[in-house]
């Protein structure tokens, strides 16, 4: 069985509901504390041992591959002023040569668009997607866990968390099998359905922008089917796999936060600030919060 040694972050995005903002700034660069959304992201795919990262991008997202990359400039001026531990921050999120690629969407046409256009560098072999402006919590973290659940059954996996009924509709939500989550909280799919109406959901598990897909999705991404939003779903896709091989979900009760709009990354900054104690003491010093 394959391991999954490839991901695919799909970064073309406007990222409309951050603007004005994002009209200068990628919203993958925006800063959760003291790191942009997509470093988190990155360093989850690595730590989940993945060894080549595919990002998506568009025009105007040049920026994030200067963020991955060396800055001489910056890295001299910071050795020469001895200031070894910004110069250790600024190293941290380099890639290797050789560890990522960065393949243009030339138009927004969905998600599932976006991934259909990382498949020559994909390949034929399995492959994670981590949505950039998604945070997931926990250890180990998300991928790691549908890696490890994929090199023991095959097939996909994906990653999800329960959500207020009142806001399903938000989400791809799945229908999980009879049996139920079991102990280590793996739960068979048996259906998906994106942002369903209010009242109509299967279930109130949403899918956290975390998988593990076999190649085989490319087959059903090529024919440019659009789903809601009028745009090429990814769920879509997902669903004509389902049946024809394992296809899992990992129930999480770890927090997510979805930087996507004001109030999620408002929410991210503060519950990543937490996980800093010198961070939340300093906004407790000045009131803004509790310890």
């Amino acid at each position: 069985m394959s391991r999954v040694k490839i991901a695919v972050i799909p970064a073309a995005g406007f990222g409309t509901r951050m603007l004005p903002a994002t009209k200068a700034i990628p919203k993958e660069l925006l800063p959760v504390v003291d790191r942009p959304v997509i470093d988190y992201v990155a360093s989850e795919a690595i730590e989940a041992g993945i060894e080549h990262i595919v990002f998506v991008v568009s025009r105007g997202k040049e920026p994030i591959e200067t963020y991955f990359d060396h800055q001489p400039e910056l890295e001299a001026q910071l050795i020469a002023a001895g200031k070894t531990a910004y110069l250790e921050q600024v190293l941290r999120p380099m890639m290797n040569q050789g560890r990522s690629s960065f393949v243009r969407q030339g138009k927004a046409l969905g998600l599932g668009h976006a991934i259909w256009s990382a498949r020559h560098v994909v390949g034929d072999q399995p492959f994670a997607v981590l949505l950039p402006d998604v945070i997931c919590t926990g250890t180990p973290g998300a991928t790691r866990r549908l890696v490890e659940l994929h090199a023991e059954t095959g097939g996909c996996a994906i990653t999800v968390n329960p959500v207020p009924d009142g806001e399903v509709h938000k989400y791809g939500i799945i229908r999980p099998d009879s049996a139920g989550p079991d102990a280590h909280g793996r739960v068979g799919v048996t259906g998906l359905v994106e942002k369903p109406a209010r009242g109509t959901q299967p279930s109130n598990l949403a899918i956290t922008g975390r998988y593990v897909l076999t190649p085989d999705v490319f087959d059903h991404l090529e024919t440019a089917e659009t789903g809601a939003g009028g745009e090429i779903q990814l769920t879509d896709s997902m669903v004509k796999l389902i049946g024809h091989g394992p296809f899992h979900a990992v129930v999480t009760e770890d927090p997510v936060y979805d930087c996507g709009d004001q109030l999620g990354w408002l929410e991210a900054n503060l519950g990543m600030a937490r996980r800093q104690p010198a961070i939340w003491d300093g906004l407790a010093d000045r009131g803004w919060v509790t310890r």
